[in-house]
């Protein structure tokens, strides 16, 4: 697990303010990758079976990644959202990108992570589900 205190110039101005803090959460995880020796490979990635926040590659995984960015914790942590169904969705999402051409990692192990992004912190749990 990766904790990081976040600078307080990362604030989030858009009309569309939901939109704009779960993008501002994905930049900032994929961010935190890069700083960890990560290889982003994709962001943002869409299939049929649903879309995936970040795909990374390194350390010998590739680590499929759901991005849960909140402005307080007031309705809990960011990463309790991540629920089953979702889970599922991010499991097919991944076989999908995985199968897709070009994509020569399908021989690397494969995880899951939830990034939580809360003004300020951002955790990474590794192997999350």
């Amino acid at each position: 697990m990766s904790r990081h205190a976040l600078s307080r110039r990362s604030t989030v101005r858009s009309p569309t303010r939901h939109i704009a803090l779960g993008l501002w959460g994905e930049r900032l995880a994929a961010c935190d990758y890069r700083r960890d020796g990560y290889r982003v490979v994709a962001r943002n990635w869409r299939g049929r079976a649903g879309e995936i926040d970040v795909i990374v590659v390194g350390h010998g995984v590739v680590a499929f990644c759901e991005v849960k960015a909140r402005s307080s914790d007031r309705f809990g942590s960011p990463a309790e959202a991540v629920d089953r169904r979702r889970r599922e969705r991010l499991r097919r999402a991944a076989s999908e990108w995985l199968s897709g051409p070009g994509h020569d990692h399908a021989g690397l192990p494969i995880r899951f992570d939830v990034v939580s992004v809360l003004p300020g912190v951002l955790d990474r749990i590794e192997g999350a589900f």
